[in-house]
């Protein structure tokens, strides 16, 4: 059973596999790993480090392919950032929305070890005419079977950035979280962190880097993950991008009952798109 020491991880959905940070045992400004949030849309791959190889093509000058250990011979860099999913609260939301039934905890901030994605990309020389970097995992499925929505056959899970974001010092590529090697369902062997941006952002178990020269407009970008924007009077589509600013109460717990006229200290966190991490 769950102690307030040892708090239980929320079951969301059994497959795949989500689950949730019991946010009410908020305590440190990092989450551990063992707590951390998971957001999968497909089963997590079992893949072995011996065998993957991460591929980096499109318009480069230079196709390359390298493996873990030349990623890992590679300067490092540790980032420590918030990651939240688009639909952390939609328990909450009004009238209610379809989708996984997150509370509070579908966000965690972690110390992330790996390489800049920019150092990468100068590897294999982005050609002037790009425009995107497209970051493809090795988890993949069919989406909505039978439905409208339905996806055209088995797709893996793949975001683009522009290249602007791609570059930035804000994005690596991540092969440890909390100074331990990345875990299955966190994305091991190698996964995407873009600092400040949410979670859909960060593709995990990524196998292929594409530069692409025109919007990338796959399912993940152009189907789902996406908000209605009405800056030019008809709304058009515009794909999930930034955090926005956000602050969530860890402790009271709501539903607490607390004596009147007694000090109470509050416990929580807060985050947004231009931080790095959560100030608790």
């Amino acid at each position: 059973m769950p102690t307030p020491q040892q708090p239980s991880l929320i079951v969301r959905q059994k497959s795949p596999q989500n689950i949730e940070f019991p946010f009410a045992s908020l305590s440190d400004w990092l989450i551990p790993t063992e707590l951390f949030f998971v957001r999968n849309h497909f089963p997590s791959p079992d893949l072995d480090a011996r065998d993957w190889r991460l591929r980096v093509g499109g318009a480069v000058e230079r196709p390359i392919e390298l493996d873990l250990d030349d990623i890992k011979a590679m300067r490092s860099t540790t980032f420590t950032a918030v990651v939240e999913c688009a639909g952390n609260g939609r328990v909450y939301y009004e009238p209610p929305k379809e989708g996984l039934q997150w509370q509070n905890g579908a966000v965690g901030n972690a110390a992330w070890t790996g390489v800049l994605l920019r150092e990468i990309l100068e590897m294999a020389g982005v050609k002037r005419t790009a425009r995107e970097v497209l970051l493809a995992g090795a988890d993949s499925g069919v989406v909505d079977t039978n439905k409208k929505t339905a996806s055209p056959g088995p797709i893996a899970f793949a975001r683009s950035l522009p290249l602007e974001k791609a570059i930035a010092d804000s994005t690596i590529l991540a092969y440890s979280m909390n100074e331990e090697p990345l875990t299955r369902d966190h994305g091991y062997p190698l996964r995407a962190v873009v600092g400040g941006w949410f979670g859909m952002a960060w593709v995990k178990w990524i196998t292929h880097i594409t530069v692409v020269e025109q919007p990338f407009l796959g399912y993940w970008q152009a189907r789902d993950y996406f908000r209605w924007e009405r800056s030019l009077g008809e709304p058009r589509l515009v794909p999930l991008a930034e955090m926005e600013v956000k602050a969530q109460i860890a402790r009271p717990v709501q539903g607490a009952r607390l004596i009147a006229g007694q000090p109470y200290r509050i416990f929580g966190a807060a985050w947004s798109g231009v931080c790095s991490g959560m100030q608790i």
